[in-house]
């Protein structure tokens, strides 16, 4: 996350920026946050604060047109905004979801 004053949790709601589309989004589930110093990923982690590196899982509310972040750097990447701020608040790459 990029911004302390809000933090990535689930059902937090956010807007997606990816290429050219803005989309709402939820955020469905947290599955873990990294801790950059070891690479251990805590899988109880209740949210992303700032600077915080993790795994979401995010729910459109209208389908994107993505690829992975391995194939595609422009279409495999997204920013995520406050709509109250309009603040960027986090940044994410598309990864295959398991």
């Amino acid at each position: 996350m990029l911004d302390d004053r809000r933090a990535a949790a689930p059902a937090a709601r956010l807007a997606v920026k990816h290429t050219t589309r803005s989309v709402r989004a939820v955020v469905k589930d947290l599955q873990y946050r990294l801790d950059v110093n070891t690479l251990h990923r805590d899988l109880d982690a209740n949210e992303l604060g700032l600077n915080d590196i993790g795994r979401v899982r995010l729910r459109t509310t209208q389908p994107l047109f993505v690829d992975e972040y391995s194939r595609n750097r422009v279409t495999g990447r997204f920013i995520l905004v406050d709509e109250a701020t309009n603040a960027t608040v986090g940044a994410g790459m598309l990864v295959p979801g398991s």
